[in-house]
């Protein structure tokens, strides 16, 4: 005897488009909800994860990184700053220019962070192998590419308030 849900028509549970924008709303929640915890939104952590990849960089640079008008940048760095994560010192050559950098505290918290990411990443993609899950990471990054989007960098930067 077939259930109700097995005769559905496959479209009617959505296309691929749709799965991964359910998905990314629901990836995105659940990480915003972990990393709450050590304090941060889900825009803080990946100005941390950044930072550490791309130490020393103005400012300016990182904005255009994010894709986001260096106006709210500042704003949005002060905030790490204040909490002692990230801090600016005078670029040498140009000391109109502020580098970043993360503090000592700052990557104590991006070492936490990583904890969490790697569990939330486990968490979400617990129904796939370990190969369908490197599988999954291609073709998601095949899209991406296609789709032109900058690796690593979550479009939602470019509405940051």
């Amino acid at each position: 005897m077939s259930t109700e849900r097995e005769n559905e028509h496959p479209a009617s549970r959505g296309g691929a488009a749709f799965l991964l924008a359910q998905l990314g709303a629901h990836a995105a929640q659940r990480f915003a909800d972990r990393v709450a915890e050590l304090e941060l939104t889900p825009a803080q952590a990946g100005l941390l994860r950044l930072l550490a990849q791309a130490p020393g960089h103005s400012q300016r640079e990182l904005a255009d990184m994010l894709g986001m008008p260096p106006s709210r940048f500042v704003p949005f760095a002060d905030g790490l700053q204040e909490r002692g994560l990230i801090e600016r010192r005078r670029k040498p050559g140009d000391r109109r220019v502020h580098a970043l950098r993360l503090t000592d505290e700052g990557m104590e918290l991006l070492a936490r962070l990583r904890t969490v990411a790697r569990a939330h990443e486990e968490d979400v993609c617990q129904a796939l192998s370990p190969d369908e899950h490197q599988q999954l990471i291609g073709l998601l990054r095949r899209i991406a590419d296609q789709q032109r989007l900058t690796p690593g960098v979550h479009v939602g930067y470019r509405r940051l308030r």
